[in-house]
């Protein structure tokens, strides 16, 4: 990919309507130039249509928030489970139900799927999906092999429907920060990055016929490389990466072939610089997400920005080492829809899916994205079985 030059300085001051230059002298990069650039503004309704959607998957798939968007209608839901089925028709007040998928998807009133089903069924379903002429928006990986991942993005090109993987990490008010940031100049290239996902799983198994039973880690990547492909839109070119044996019974014998309970990786990225992500089953005392970017003028950690010290950034002043703390820049949600849960990510989810539709766009994390986090991952298991060999990483992006 080639890097976009930052905006100059004067030309984002006259753009965000800073006033006069002399603002430029500024001691310190203030939270004023990045509310210049993301003005919070009221949500506002542009149009009346509804888009009918269909919900498959009554467990995390409960958690979201399309019976209050103004321009949404849950049509139907679907689980292979009774009882699960019933949730999902309480939860967004829909009288109709489908036994699965495959028959939920032939209703010719549906417009649109969510996709929350067990995850190695990801990118069958999503392109069973637009084959049926319907938008998609899917749970977090896209696919769990190469060849699925070349089949997802061929779908969504020959069909041109919206697809949007339902990434948590890229609609926390941290990590959308470190994006409006990156996009203005304020870290200069990304150095180095980190991203860290901690869910402790080596005592059970769940999910559907036991998915996540001795689950490759590295093939759940996204909660973490969210923070260096989400805040950029860069790429990873190569990976080498080592796993931590897990001593349940389970790492030793599963469908997976998997030994590890716990992946780190390094990843070469198509800035130039290196970037360390985090996927473990196996350590406790530690949970969720966090992720931290560290660029050639300023890092992030959190909510707190650092700018260099002495250095003149094309984001609005003079740094001089001053500290940071940004507020959320998330977009504002319809004013009835609740933020909903993981870090307020799933109204924000639920508002991106529904507006692309209405406003004819790509979402955020869209097919290109949604692949950019989670093609690594695949390859990085393979280099862990290789002893942390580096392997290269293949590029699946429109040409």
């Amino acid at each position: 990919m080639v890097d976009k030059p930052a905006i100059g300085r004067r030309a984002f001051l006259e753009k965000m309507g800073a006033g006069t230059l002399a603002a430029a002298s500024a001691v310190s990069i203030a939270e004023g130039a990045l509310a210049a650039a993301q003005e919070k503004k009221e949500w506002e309704q542009t149009s009346d249509r509804k888009i009918r959607i269909g919900v498959v998957g009554g467990g995390f798939g409960a958690g979201f928030q399309w019976h209050q968007h103004p321009n949404c209608i849950v049509e139907a839901v679907s689980d292979l489970q009774p009882a699960r089925r019933e949730r999902l028709m309480k939860v967004y007040g829909c009288e109709k139900s489908y036994e699965s998928l495959e028959k939920l998807i032939l209703d010719p009133k549906i417009d649109a799927v969510a996709v929350f089903t067990d995850a190695p069924s990801h990118g069958r379903h999503c392109v069973d999906v637009m084959n049926h002429d319907k938008h998609c928006v899917c749970a977090v990986p896209a696919a769990f092999t190469l060849e699925d991942i070349q089949k997802l993005k061929e779908t969504k090109e020959k069909t041109g429907l919206r697809y949007m993987m339902a990434e948590s990490s890229s609609y926390h008010a941290d990590l959308y920060s470190m994006k409006l940031i990156y996009e203005h100049g304020g870290f200069g290239k990304i150095i180095y990055s980190e991203g860290e996902y901690y869910h402790y799983n080596v005592d059970t198994a769940w999910g559907w016929k036991e998915w996540r039973n001795a689950l490759p880690p590295m093939f759940y990547p996204t909660h973490s490389t969210a923070y260096y492909i989400g805040v950029t839109r860069k790429r990873y070119t190569a990976v080498s990466c080592l796993g931590f044996r897990g001593k349940a019974e389970r790492y030793a014998d599963n469908g997976y072939n998997n030994p590890f309970s716990d992946e780190t990786a390094l990843f070469e990225t198509s800035e130039g610089g290196m970037s360390r992500m985090n996927v473990a089953w196996g350590i406790q005392g530690a949970g969720g997400e966090v992720g931290r970017v560290f660029g050639e003028l300023g890092s992030m950690v959190g909510s707190t920005f650092r700018a260099g010290k002495g250095i003149e950034t094309d984001f609005g002043g003079i740094a001089d080492g001053k500290t940071t703390q940004f507020a959320d820049h998330r977009p504002s949600l319809p004013p009835a829809m609740s933020a909903g849960g993981h870090g307020g990510s799933s109204g924000q989810i639920t508002n991106e899916f529904i507006m692309a539709i209405i406003e004819d766009r790509e979402p955020l994390v869209d097919v290109y994205e949604a692949i950019a986090m989670t093609a690594p991952g695949i390859v990085a298991h393979q280099s862990a079985h290789k002893g942390g060999e580096q392997l290269k990483i293949p590029n699946f992006d429109k040409t």
